[in-house]
């Protein structure tokens, strides 16, 4: 027997589809793009292809960040009127790093009913064969572009003690492996290039052999970069320094180009400090010498 809420009327699924090998999609997935009455997409050809390698004809309809705002409420209309529409986006799950998110948020507030439907996606597989710690992770999805701004997101992950995954395009990955040597420190890492495709690669090493790998062979394709959790025993050094708290505020201020309340929070955290205690700690650091 199927959930009520696959049989309802009016409804929004969201499809995981395949990120590179076209036989990683799941039964139901095929089932619902059959059953529905239309198929939102980023590009309808690169779905059409799909489709056609499982003889499913279907009516499509974009549905990507360039036009999200006007096509979201006419998709939300349609439901309500009864339509049964399917997400997907070009690769993997809809919303991780892709649109989708106005369109689910207008659908609960007009109480469309929205369905998962769950399968492939880049960054588990990635992990899963890392070879990085996988307890605990952090998806930052894609690193800035710009140069400054790409070095002041990596210094806000410069602590973080879970494995770091970040997707990045091929002609960036060199300048972003450079940056995260720079400001993480040479730490393992895991490159892993067409996950699932014919040409699907795994590096591991540290982050300058990653660097010194794609000087050799450069890395062209969908990328997934997963870099180690922040050292415990840096963690332990950096609790027990010497540097007042104002002084590492300032610091990171002037090198990271953090606002104020961003550098706070940073070095509350290498400090083990919970939000208030750093405020706390700051007023005392900043107060006036007794005479």
């Amino acid at each position: 027997m199927e959930p009520q809420s696959e049989s309802r009327a009016g409804c929004l699924y969201l499809v995981a589809t395949p990120i590179g090998n076209l036989e990683d999609i799941t039964l139901r997935a095929l089932r619902i793009l059959k059953e529905v009455d239309q198929i939102a997409c980023e590009d309808t050809r690169h779905t059409q292809k799909l489709l056609s390698h499982y003889n499913i004809r279907k009516s499509l309809v974009s549905y990507h960040e360039h036009n999200e705002m006007t096509r979201a409420p006419e998709l939300v209309v349609a439901m309500e009127d009864g339509a049964r529409i399917a997400l997907v986006s070009d690769a993997g799950m809809p919303l991780v790093s892709d649109p989708g998110y106005r369109l689910v948020t207008l659908c609960l507030r007009h109480r469309v009913p929205v369905v998962p439907i769950p399968g492939p996606s880049a960054l588990l597989a990635a992990l899963s064969a890392s070879g990085l710690p996988n307890e605990e992770f952090l998806f930052a999805g894609f690193l800035p572009a710009r140069s400054g701004e790409r070095r002041r997101a990596l210094e806000r992950l410069r602590i973080e003690d879970r494995t770091v995954i970040l997707y990045e395009a091929p002609h960036r990955i060199e300048e972003a492996l450079s940056d995260a040597r720079e400001i993480l420190g040479d730490r393992p890492a895991c490159l892993a290039r067409e996950v699932t495709k014919l040409h699907e690669e795994f590096r591991r090493g540290s982050l300058s052999e990653l660097s010194a790998s794609l000087s050799e062979k450069p890395a062209r394709g969908e990328i997934t970069l997963l870099i180690a959790p922040f050292p415990a025993e840096e963690r332990a050094a950096q609790r027990d320094t010497s540097q007042s708290l104002a002084e590492r505020v300032d610091e990171l201020i002037r090198q990271a180009k953090l606002d104020r309340k961003e550098a706070l929070k940073l070095a509350a955290k290498e400090r083990g400090l919970t939000k208030r205690a750093a405020y706390q700690a700051l007023h005392l650091d900043l107060r006036e010498p007794e005479a």
